[in-house]
């Protein structure tokens, strides 16, 4: 069973946030303001946050910019993951994910399965690694944002979390491209 390992430290990481909207703006985007809120609550950083329309290219091209950015280690991505046609979301992001996390979309289903029932088959929410930074891609609405980020996120982004978590393996996501620069 999962526990916080008080003999640990706790080490922040550095977060940026996407809202992905054509009608969102700063001040009325919940979703965003809920991410932001518990990131900092939780003690990270919130490094920058953004919002792009459903435009594939848009929200690809902000999400390669943050992942090359060393001061950013996850991008949360909030909106555009449902079946109408300007949700865009997943297709301009799993292209780009190195490494897909099946997983992340499973248990988000089963803990939004809880909650509203069967209405979580309208979400594609997914999650992968983009040049060696951790990417969620979560529905736009606040109640599924703080699903993901009370119930997966926030525990994996815990060093202190075991009986393991992503912050342990952060330095090590990108050892195949150091290996290769070896030879």
């Amino acid at each position: 069973m999962s526990r916080i390992d008080e003999t640990r430290p706790f080490i922040p990481v550095g977060i940026a946030i996407l809202t992905v909207s054509d009608t969102r703006t700063l001040a009325d985007d919940k979703s965003g303001q809920t991410l932001a809120d518990r990131v900092t609550q939780a003690g990270h950083r919130l490094v920058d946050r953004a919002i792009v329309t459903d435009d594939k290219a848009l929200i690809a091209d902000k999400v390669l910019s943050w992942s090359k950015d060393d001061h950013i280690d996850v991008v949360i991505t909030t909106g555009g993951t449902g079946f109408t046609g300007r949700d865009v979301t997943p297709e301009a992001l799993e292209p780009i994910f190195e490494k897909r996390m099946d997983g992340f979309s499973e248990v988000f289903h089963r803990i939004s399965y809880d909650k509203i029932g069967t209405s979580t088959i309208q979400s594609r929410a997914t999650g992968g690694v983009v040049n060696a930074t951790f990417v969620f891609v979560l529905p736009g609405s606040p109640g599924a944002c703080k699903d993901a980020w009370d119930g997966i996120i926030q525990p994996q982004l815990d060093y202190r979390h075991m009986p393991c978590n992503f912050v342990e393996i952060m330095p090590r996501l990108d050892e195949h491209l150091r290996r290769g620069a070896k030879t």
